[in-house]
C-alpha cells in the first residue's frame, strides 16, 4: 500500500478494449505525480500506446488474485465485462482496495447488496463509472428543476439514434448475449451503450422528487417516490442476437412520475442521446454526450463546459472524504439496477426484418437501419408513449412488472 506522501498506487482490470480509455486517462495524472499506475490485467496481450503506455515498473497480468498479492494496489479501477464486476470488486474490497467500478456495476439487486455489504464492511468505498453524472450541464439542469423553473415535472423521457456494426457484435464472447457461462451477461442498448442515458433521466428525477417539483400523479404505495415501481417494455433486434439493439422502456416512480427512455442501435440520422425534462411552465432539453442544455429561457442549445473526472474525484474523496463526496457512490445507481434486473427477466427482444430493415455495407461495417425508427422514437419521448401505443407497425405488445423494492442503504 502507499507510503505517507506518495501517490495512490492504481491498478487496472480489464486493460484492453474500453479498458484503453482509462488508460489515457491515466496517463497524464500517472505523469503528472497524481497516481501510480502499478499494474494492468487482461487475458489478452496488453499493448502500448503512445497516449496509453505501460509505465517502467508496472506489472502486467492475467490474473487480478495475482495482482492484487503482487502488488497491493490502493485503488483498482474494473473494466471488465459486466457479469464479471462482482467477484472481482468482492475480491478487490477483501484486499483493503478502493474502487472505479464500470457501469453496469451489478445486474441484480441482491449483487448490489452483496457489494454494498462488503464496502460498508470494510471502510472501502466503490465508484462506479457513470461518467456523465460527472457534467457541468446535468448539473445545471438538476438546478434549474429544483428551483422550480420547470414548474410542477410531468414526466422525463430520453431518445437516442446511434448505430452499431456487425464487429461490435463480434467484439467479444459476451456481445449481445443474455447470458455466459450461467451468468447473465446483459449487452442490449439499454443497460450497456446507452446506460448513461438512462441514468441520467433517473437522477433528474431524483432532483425533481427531492424538490417536491413532481406534478401530483398516482403514487403507488409502499414505493420509495424516486424508486421504480412498475415497468413497461419494448424490447427489438435487427439481428440474431440474444438481446435487444432498439428498446422503448417506461418506469413509473412510486410518486407516480412516468420515465421514458426511446432507444436504438439501428438509427437513421445520428441522435447523441437527449434528455427531456417535461414541466408545466416549459421542457428543457440535455444533449448528454455534448452537455449541451436547452432551458425554457434559452434561445436555442448551448454549451455548458465542465466535467468531474471519475477518477480524479474517487482520489480526492480518498484524500479528503468528509470534504468531496463521490459523484457516482454505489448507493446513486440503486434504482438502475433495478432496472437491469426488470430488463434481464424481460421475454426475449422481437425480431424486426424484412423490408422494414435496411442493411449497409459489409463485412464486419455492415450496419442494420430501421425505416422509420427515429422519428417513432422522438415521437416516444415527446408524449411520453410507448412505440406500440404510437401505432407503429412493427411494435409488440409491452411486458409489464413489478420492479422490486429498494436495495436499503449503502
Amino acid at each position: 500500500m502507499t507510503g505517507v506522501g506518495a501517490p495512490p498506487r492504481v491498478a487496472l482490470v480489464g486493460a484492453s478494449g474500453h479498458g484503453m480509455w482509462h488508460r489515457r486517462t491515466m496517463a497524464p495524472l500517472h505523469d503528472a505525480g497524481r497516481l501510480e499506475l502499478v499494474a494492468l490485467v487482461d487475458v489478452r496481450p496488453v499493448e502500448a500506446a503512445p497516449d496509453a503506455p505501460v509505465p517502467p515498473g508496472a506489472g502486467v497480468f492475467v490474473d487480478h488474485r495475482e495482482m492484487l498479492a503482487a502488488t497491493r494496489p490502493d485503488v483498482v479501477v474494473i473494466c471488465t465485462p459486466p457479469h464479471t464486476h462482482l467477484p472481482i470488486a468482492l475480491d478487490a474490497i477483501a484486499a483493503g482496495v478502493d474502487l472505479l467500478l464500470e457501469k453496469p456495476p451489478v445486474l441484480s439487486l441482491a449483487e448490489h447488496r452483496t457489494l454494498a455489504a462488503a464496502l460498508a464492511g470494510s471502510g472501502r468505498v466503490a465508484q462506479i463509472g457513470f461518467q456523465a453524472l460527472g457534467s457541468a450541464a446535468l448539473r445545471e439542469l438538476t438546478s434549474a428543476v429544483a428551483d422550480g423553473r420547470l414548474g410542477q415535472v410531468t414526466g422525463i423521457s430520453t431518445v437516442a439514434c446511434w448505430r452499431r456494426t456487425d464487429g461490435y457484435y463480434a467484439r467479444a464472447p459476451w456481445a449481445g448475449r443474455r447470458s455466459l457461462d450461467g451468468r447473465p451477461a446483459l449487452d442490449g442498448v439499454l443497460v450497456n451503450p446507452l446506460a448513461h442515458a438512462v441514468m441520467q433521466c433517473l437522477a433528474v428525477a431524483g432532483a425533481a422528487v427531492a424538490a417536491g417539483v413532481v406534478a401530483p400523479l398516482a403514487t403507488v404505495d409502499g414505493v420509495a417516490p424516486d424508486w421504480p415501481a412498475q415497468v413497461e417494455l419494448e424490447r427489438y433486434r435487427t439481428r440474431p442476437i440474444e438481446v435487444d439493439d432498439t428498446a422503448a422502456l417506461r418506469a413509473t416512480l412510486g410518486c407516480g412520475l412516468p420515465v421514458l427512455a426511446a432507444v436504438t442501435l439501428a438509427g437513421e440520422e445520428f441522435v447523441a442521446g437527449e434528455v427531456v425534462v417535461h414541466g408545466s411552465a416549459g421542457r428543457a432539453v440535455l444533449e448528454y454526450t455534448t452537455d449541451r442544455l436547452t432551458l425554457p429561457s434559452d434561445p436555442g442549445p448551448r454549451a455548458v463546459p465542465g466535467r468531474v473526472n471519475l477518477l480524479e474525484n474517487l482520489l480526492a474523496h480518498r484524500a479528503d472524504p468528509g470534504g468531496v463526496p463521490l459523484v457516482a457512490p454505489l448507493a446513486r445507481t440503486a434504482a438502475f439496477t433495478a432496472l437491469a434486473q426488470a430488463i434481464i427477466a424481460a421475454p426475449e427482444p422481437e425480431l424486426v426484418g424484412g423490408e422494414r430493415v435496411l442493411a449497409t455495407g459489409g463485412g464486419a461495417d455492415r450496419v442494420f437501419t430501421i425505416r422509420g425508427v427515429n422519428a417513432a422514437l422522438r415521437r416516444a419521448a415527446a408524449e411520453g408513449a410507448l412505440l406500440s401505443e404510437l401505432g407503429v407497425p412493427w411494435a409488440v405488445k409491452p411486458h409489464r412488472a413489478a420492479v422490486e423494492r429498494e436495495a436499503g442503504d449503502d
